[in-house]
């Protein structure tokens, strides 16, 4: 037999206590109010002076019962972001500073006031296949989108483990994508049976996906997202221009996956990965974010490209572009190779830095 011994949650014993303080303070109040309207021979004056008495009684107990009831309001509150800030965290959950001896920093801004995550998601993981990395942007922004970023974001974490190629993490996300629009749909259209005619057609995601092998390697697949900048010796470009894979949901993925090649990461190189609220934030004259002249004006103003230092300039400029009101979730994830600088000189002759023009691709 199992025997299960029930617990005690930790402050389950004050929350009694809490509640008759709750309603115990304004009753006594209000008795002291009614007390003294009734039983107090000031109070059944008539002249100015009983009337000024009486006025500042009940001024005060109404005063201390709204000051009561804004205490209780502020403490729920509290609660309710703290529980929150755990759930959210657990969705997006913080990355460590290393990873696989790359160096590691991520931040993101919701539009949404109040809110620590919207549509904008990452992650970043060390498998046997390499470090594997996401990131991408749901339609929409703020906390609608939190549910499609979830099955995203579970999908990954469990596909970059078990799969070995990369195109099919993307196949397993695509179909956990449409999962979720499927039942989405039925809870929003109960009506329309267990199949709805247009199952949240508008939904989409981008996702870039990126691989750093051992080596350095780097390997990805864009499905609609933001290319990376590559940043290093003097220089801050993008990785590819070719032309990426439509967005994950309106259209399915083609039979034949291309893998971007894109050179290796060199030691003391830094990948920046952004999504497109960056890019697309406007100032007050309706001007788009200059992100290529940020980040070519950091590499010229520093030796060492440190992801945390990365990301502060870039939201730094981003928050004086936008006078501090983002109208869009912006995320940015930076990786700096801080492998064995031996183990790299020796691919360096053959490596080709990551450049504009991709090497030739692959079909999976």
């Amino acid at each position: 037999m199992i025997r299960i011994k029930p617990g005690v949650r930790r402050g389950a014993g004050r929350r009694p206590l809490r509640r008759v303080l709750a309603l115990g303070l304004p009753t006594v109040w209000g008795a002291m109010a009614i007390s003294y309207k009734l039983a107090c021979p000031l109070a059944q004056q008539n002249g100015l002076g009983a009337r000024v008495v009486t006025s500042a009684v009940f001024f005060a107990v109404g005063t201390g019962l709204i000051l009561h009831v804004r205490h209780a309001l502020l403490r729920e509150l509290k609660e309710a972001r703290r529980v929150a800030g755990v759930a959210q965290s657990a969705l997006l959950r913080p990355l460590p500073p290393r990873i696989a001896g790359l160096s590691v920093a991520a931040a993101q801004v919701s539009a949404d006031r109040g809110a620590a995550i919207g549509g904008d998601l990452y992650d970043a993981i060390a498998t046997e296949h390499g470090v594997r990395v996401v990131m991408g942007d749901v339609r929409g922004h703020g906390l609608a989108a939190v549910s499609t970023v979830a099955a995203v974001l579970g999908s990954f974490r469990e596909a970059v483990h078990d799969e070995p190629e990369l195109g099919s993490v993307l196949r397993r996300l695509e179909r956990a994508l449409a999962r979720h629009l499927r039942e989405r749909a039925r809870s929003e259209h109960p009506s329309a049976g267990a199949e709805p005619d247009h199952p949240v057609a508008e939904e989409f995601v981008t996702v870039l996906l990126l691989e750093i092998g051992p080596d350095g390697e780097m390997r990805l697949l864009n499905c609609g997202h933001p290319w990376p900048h590559l940043l290093g010796e003097g220089r801050a470009e993008p990785m590819v221009r070719a032309d990426p894979l439509p967005p994950l949901g309106p259209f399915p993925l083609p039979p034949e996956l291309d893998v971007q090649h894109c050179g290796r990461l060199l030691p003391g190189e830094t990948l920046l990965l952004h999504t497109d609220g960056v890019e697309d934030a406007r100032d007050g004259r309706g001007r788009f974010f200059p992100l290529g002249e940020v980040l070519a004006r950091y590499v010229r103003d520093t030796t060492v490209a440190v992801p945390q230092a990365v990301l502060g300039s870039v939201f730094t400029a981003l928050l004086h572009h936008t006078a501090g009101i983002p109208t869009d979730d912006m995320a940015l994830l930076a990786l700096r190779n801080d492998r064995c600088l031996q183990r790299a000189q020796g691919a360096r002759g053959t490596a080709r830095p990551a450049t504009a023009h991709p090497q030739p691709t692959t079909h999976l």
